[in-house]
């Protein structure tokens, strides 16, 4: 969706403020947790519209609320910089969008995601592997006709598009780099180098200026399509 004043739905202040600290802190918060972090609940009618325009997910299976941002909530929290503050919250909702402003701003020159920037480090659990018996084989890792597994078949594709290390390659050119290679492999490869030093996956922060062959390569990683890949020297 194209950033756009006309996407982003009339707020009260304290919806937004709801959205900017479920955006900061980047995770599920409880009642109780937003209460503590900046002294207001979700609750009554400013969380019924949250929920109805699907900005935010409720957890209503345990007596405590608990909150998140979905991918739309992701979406408005990052261009609410773009629309005129709320009348209703006078200085402190316009220092806020001043705040937003400026950040989206170092973001765009860093070339970093707000999802990326405000990911909680170490929130994500290492994943289950579930032991083998010792009849069990392990599965083999995706491989090409040229050999080497996905990720390293990644790595081999950017050194040769790469001006230098840590240089940007789009996902488009390294897709079309990998020619044959499995779609959902190089997703989960590209997924996975996410997390490894030196890797950097990021959006386009100029949504405009993609192309159609941009928007098809990119990768879904957590919140945002992602387009950009960088890997530094090793």
């Amino acid at each position: 969706m194209s950033s756009s004043t006309a996407d982003l739905p009339s707020l009260t202040p304290n919806q937004i403020n709801a959205l900017v600290v479920l955006m900061v802190e980047a995770r599920k918060l409880t009642n109780a947790e937003l209460q503590e972090l900046a002294g207001f609940t979700l609750t009554g009618k400013d969380n019924k519209k949250l929920v109805e325009l699907g900005l935010v997910e409720t957890d209503r299976s345990r007596r405590l609320l608990s909150h998140e941002l979905t991918d739309e909530g992701w979406r408005v929290v990052r261009e609410l910089h773009t629309a005129a503050p709320p009348k209703a919250g006078r200085s402190a909702s316009r220092s806020l969008f001043t705040l937003l402003t400026n950040l989206h701003r170092g973001l765009d020159r860093l070339r970093i995601s707000h999802g990326d920037f405000f990911k909680q480090t170490g929130a994500e659990p290492a994943p289950e592997v579930a032991p083998t018996s010792p009849t069990e084989v392990a599965p083999t890792p995706a491989r090409s006709s040229v050999g080497g597994d996905t990720e390293a078949l990644v790595r081999a594709a950017y050194r040769e598009l790469a001006a230098r290390p840590g240089a940007w390659v789009g996902l488009a050119d390294l897709r079309d780099h990998l020619g044959g290679a499995d779609r959902a492999a190089v997703d989960t490869a590209l997924r996975a180098l996410v997390r490894q030093d030196g890797v950097r996956i990021i959006p386009v922060a100029n949504s405009k200026s993609l192309t159609a062959r941009d928007r098809a390569a990119a990768v879904r990683i957590g919140d945002e399509d992602n387009h950009m890949l960088a890997i530094g020297a090793a």
